[in-house]
């Protein structure tokens, strides 16, 4: 495995590695709606990246992490893709009531009692992994390359769980928020948001 810049040719790959890894399609039950809502999750995190750090074999792509810096610059923001964002913020909340303004709502309550006590260097917005790889460790190797960035610093991650939360619990980082939702959307989905640290 080694540490690469993303190339945007796998863009699409990332958006499969999301919907499959997070449960979109638990969310979504119309294929078109899971794409544009896979993007639209894919642009969220990329605009608001300082990091995005990936690992390849060869010029196969295995997994990718996207990490926002506190008062670090942002490079990838884009006009395009902030439209993008506004517009289906805008689909969720006429047709899908609200969205996931449920879940955003109980990460922010989180995060206030979490800032009582921390004071956060940055956060793990996305780490996701090939589901279809045989390499082992690839979370653990983006893990590894964000620590030798940025060692020292406090940081903190959103989850739930209908997501490999326990991967995190494995490797040292400490549940300190979690809060019961119900999302309704093309189904309703009821799950815990969950908030956890670290200092790496």
């Amino acid at each position: 495995m080694k540490i690469k810049d993303l190339n945007k040719k796998d863009w699409n790959k990332v958006i499969q590695y999301a919907i499959k890894g997070m449960h979109f399609d638990e969310y979504l039950d119309n294929n078109f709606l899971l794409k544009a809502y896979g993007r639209y999750f894919w642009y969220l995190e990329y605009t608001n990246a300082t990091h995005v750090i990936s690992a390849y074999e060869g010029d196969d792509l295995l997994g990718v992490l996207v990490v926002d810096m506190k008062n670090r610059e942002k490079p990838n923001k884009s006009l395009w893709k902030n439209l993008y964002i506004r517009l289906v913020d805008f689909i969720q909340n006429v047709f899908f009531n609200g969205g996931i303004t449920p879940y955003n709502d109980a990460n922010k309550a989180m995060f206030a009692d979490y800032t009582k006590k921390y004071t956060p260097d940055g956060e793990i917005r996305f780490l996701a992994a090939n589901p279809d790889s045989k390499t082992k460790g690839i979370g653990t190797f983006l893990l590894n390359e964000l620590a030798k960035r940025e060692q020292g610093k406090e940081i903190y991650l959103f989850t739930d769980t209908n997501c490999t939360y326990q991967f995190y619990e494995h490797r040292g980082f400490e549940r300190i928020g979690e809060k019961q939702i119900i999302l309704e959307l093309s189904n309703n989905v009821n799950l815990k948001c969950l908030l956890y640290r670290k200092k790496i």
